[in-house]
């Protein structure tokens, strides 16, 4: 009878694996350097030549600066403005982590709901997908008189952007469960609690890590929209003053600041991701 339990426990080990990607492959830490140190390389490379022939290009074409300013002429007044920047963006990176943590933490809470409950994904699920459609700009001044000019109605908003992604692939990820080890775990007498902790939440971690990555970007988004609609600080804000003030390069200075942010939230999610789904196969993503 021992023996029975423990081939059923190294089986279901097995098949706990995330779907698609087979059982845990171990790769050597060289191997993963060298192939980090790959895509950073060639990304670099790509950047520089991205920059390369947007300066030589605006210099050889002596492009106005209020047309296109050049890269170097962007890094010099991000340089000048570096103070008024980070002043501004500190506003921006609280609502857009705050948006961050609510968004996806409602949406993992309510594909949880709708994995074990089929009658509440049948009532809300449609609303979701109605509230997803609603365009942002439309509700942000609904928002600002119902929650006032504070932080509040800028975290909802980047909530709301980074909703709808999760909660779509946290469902996939939670119903994506082999069939095999469901059954497995059933015949262990494992209850739903557990089928959710030893199955179901392992098994749909590649899912939402790549909802993550979007909503890392997307709740940065969310959070500078509802600055343009109504506020007094925020890299939103300061899009909005720098176009009206004809400070195309402050203007462009604040958008290079604005996309290194989103990029280092994403980056902060992949490499969550390596930390804590270490068994991924990275060349593959979920179906």
């Amino acid at each position: 009878m021992t023996q029975d339990a423990s081939a059923l426990k190294r089986s279901l080990r097995t098949r706990l694996a995330p779907v698609g990607e087979g059982p845990s492959v171990l790769r050597p830490s060289s191997f993963v350097f060298h192939r980090t140190l790959r895509l950073w390389l060639g990304a670099t490379a790509g950047l520089a030549l991205v920059f390369g022939l947007w300066e030589g290009v605006v210099r050889l074409a002596e492009v106005p600066l209020y047309v296109l300013p050049a890269p170097s002429a962007i890094w010099q007044q991000l340089v000048r403005d570096w103070p008024l920047l980070v002043r501004h963006a500190q506003p921006t990176i609280i609502e857009a982590a705050g948006g961050f943590a609510l968004g996806n933490g409602a949406a993992i809470a309510l594909a949880t709901l709708f994995v074990h409950f089929g009658s509440v994904r049948r009532s809300l699920f449609p609303v979701a997908i109605a509230l997803r459609t609603v365009p942002l700009v439309a509700i942000t001044p609904l928002l600002l008189v119902w929650l006032g000019n504070g932080y509040a109605p800028k975290i909802v908003i980047a909530g709301l952007i980074s909703f709808f992604p999760t909660l779509v692939n946290m469902t996939r990820g939670l119903d994506a469960l082999d069939p095999r080890t469901l059954d497995l775990l059933r015949t262990l007498s494992a209850g739903r609690w557990q089928v959710f902790v030893k199955a179901r939440w392992p098994s749909s971690l590649p899912y939402l890590f790549s909802a993550l990555k979007i909503a890392a970007t997307s709740s940065v988004l969310g959070a500078v929209i509802a600055e343009w609609i109504g506020s007094d600080k925020g890299l939103g804000y300061l899009v909005v003053a720098s176009t009206f003030d004809f400070k195309i390069a402050r203007l462009w200075a604040t958008i290079a600041l604005t996309s290194a942010i989103a990029l280092a939230g994403f980056l902060l999610v992949v490499l969550a991701e390596r930390l804590l789904v270490p068994w991924r196969d990275e060349t593959t993503t979920p179906p």
